[in-house]
């Protein structure tokens, strides 16, 4: 069948979809979501059929990335038919019915979502038989090994090439902004992509970019490596692993993180990585709760890693309470800088020359640490971020309080004097995106009493940033409707800590973050 384009100016988040008429649909034996194959001139493409009561029935709607996959212009004709099942679909049905999938199986899985052959729906049901059957450890290093050959990969030259990565769910974890600079003015090369935030209040690009661009292209940021040794950039636009994003918006909405391993470690091979520490945060405000679950993951990281050429050494780290004071994207990075000059809060500092520390020791420095702690205390560690920023189009002279932050701000008292017992870093994080962060650069939260700290009676807890008045009333109703700073009281004044259901103010938040 030959059919007129009609451009749809819409975005379907990725996703190729075609539009037809029900009398269109029918003569191609098309129902709803089923595959259609287009063809213009010498060019064809896949797309997902929906189909509409009143549409011409001599045309196809095509929307923006069908357009842009296709080529095709307003008014062009297409030729038009139904396109068979992709095999992918039965390896799919094979999983939600537990069976143990080869590995030209997954290949075929992750070729078809890359390729954008599989609906939402069809990714959803691959994302959940894997949440709820798992993975073997050789259907995670083919699936690992799927990602890697789908997308493009950068080349270093032969290392050794360093990296480091955060499994997440700690706000305020601005870690990677110091471990950078520091292994960079060591000589050493790290070239760190990160991605942006999804759940939490900002991601490593997200703090990044209020000192330099970071959307850089493959060529831009092999120019910012071979003179500076490091870089800071977004992942996103690079296409290293492309599947993993596209598995990313169906989980974040699901609720489920099945691909943790696959995801991170395929990226890390994709950039060309040698020498990898996985920073695993562990405790009750974490994503990982217990050493135990910290120890299992941190084995099948080490286990993938050998199987991918990878080594791999794994941090369990301190996981009850965000990491330093100031939360949202203009704020970490005021206190990364702050950290690299010598101030800056202690775990924060703690942190970051541990993890470099254990870089260097994986590639045979003898004290690691001391010389991560050479690095700050030098100052080469800050001279380095800024060679970084200007090689990424920044301005390197940018102090701690040049970065803007929101000009709306108001503070959480205490009620009564006591120390601090525990932080709800869910409830931060939800303040935080409350008060406009990750999109609004200048909102966030800085804590002013964390684990083990003294209060007094109407004493500053936290104090809240926002761009806009609205956004901060709306975050300070909040933080105080959720109390995410609990002081200790003696015991027969308070024994009971809330009632569900009548009682519970809030629901346990999904955190999904790379």
């Amino acid at each position: 069948m030959e059919l007129s384009v009609e451009t749809l100016m819409i975005s379907t988040g990725g996703s190729r979809i075609a539009l037809l008429s029900e009398e269109s649909a029918n003569l191609l034996g098309v129902h709803s979501s089923d595959r259609i194959k287009i063809t213009c001139n010498t060019q064809e493409m896949i797309a997902i059929a929906n189909i509409a009561d009143y549409f011409p029935s001599n045309r196809i709607g095509l929307y923006r990335e069908t357009v842009s996959a296709l080529g095709v212009k307003e008014g062009e004709t297409v030729k038009v038919l139904l396109a068979s099942l992709p095999e992918s679909l039965f390896n799919i049905r094979a999983k939600l019915h537990g069976e143990r999938l080869r590995e030209q199986d997954l290949v075929a899985i992750v070729k078809d979502v890359v390729e954008r052959h599989l609906s939402t729906v069809e990714i959803a049901a691959f994302l959940t038989a894997l949440s709820i059957h798992g993975l073997s450890t050789g259907e995670t290093e083919a699936l690992s090994r799927a990602m890697i050959s789908t997308g493009k990969t950068i080349d270093f030259g032969p290392g050794p090439i360093l990296d480091k990565h955060s499994v997440g769910g700690i706000p305020g974890d601005k870690t990677s902004m110091l471990v950078v600079p520091i292994v960079a003015a060591a000589g050493f090369t790290i070239p760190k992509t990160s991605s942006r935030a999804i759940t939490s209040p900002a991601g490593t690009s997200d703090r990044v970019e209020t000192l330099c661009p970071v959307n850089l292209s493959i060529g831009e940021i092999k120019e910012v490596v071979a003179k500076t040794n490091g870089c800071l950039v977004w992942g996103g636009s690079l296409e290293l692993a492309p599947a993993d994003d596209l598995f990313i918006q169906v989980e974040y909405p699901l609720g489920i993180d099945p691909m943790l391993l696959p995801s991170i470690l395929s990226k890390k091979k994709a950039v060309g990585a040698t020498h990898v520490v996985i920073d695993i945060p562990t405790g009750m405000g974490a994503k990982i709760k217990t050493r135990t679950e910290a120890y299992t993951l941190a084995s099948d990281f080490v286990d993938l890693g050998k199987r991918l050429g990878l080594k791999i050494q794994c941090a369990l780290t301190f996981g009850e309470q965000p990491l330093g004071c100031g939360i949202g994207p203009a704020l970490e990075a005021r206190e990364a800088l702050t950290t690299l000059m010598g101030g800056g809060p202690p775990d924060l500092r703690e942190k970051a020359v541990s993890l470099a520390g254990m870089l260097f020791e994986m590639t045979g420095v003898e004290d690691g640490r001391a010389l991560a702690q050479d690095m700050i205390d030098s100052g080469k560690a800050m001279a380095k971020m800024r060679e970084i920023i200007a090689a990424q189009g920044g301005n390197p002279a940018v102090k701690p309080e040049d970065l803007p932050v929101g000009p709306e701000s108001a503070e959480l008292h205490s009620e009564h004097a006591g120390k601090v017992l525990w932080l709800s870093t869910d409830d931060i994080v939800r303040i935080a995106r409350e008060a406009g962060c990750p999109k609004e650069k200048g909102a966030g939260v800085i804590l002013h009493a964390k684990l083990g700290d003294t209060v007094h009676k109407d004493g500053v807890l936290l104090e809240v940033y926002a761009e806009r008045a609205s956004k901060l009333e709306s975050a300070l109703a909040l933080a105080k409707q959720l109390s995410p700073i609990v002081l200790s009281k003696k015991p027969e004044e308070k024994m009971i800590l809330d009632r569900v259901p009548e009682q519970a103010s809030h629901e346990k938040t999904f955190m999904l973050d790379r």
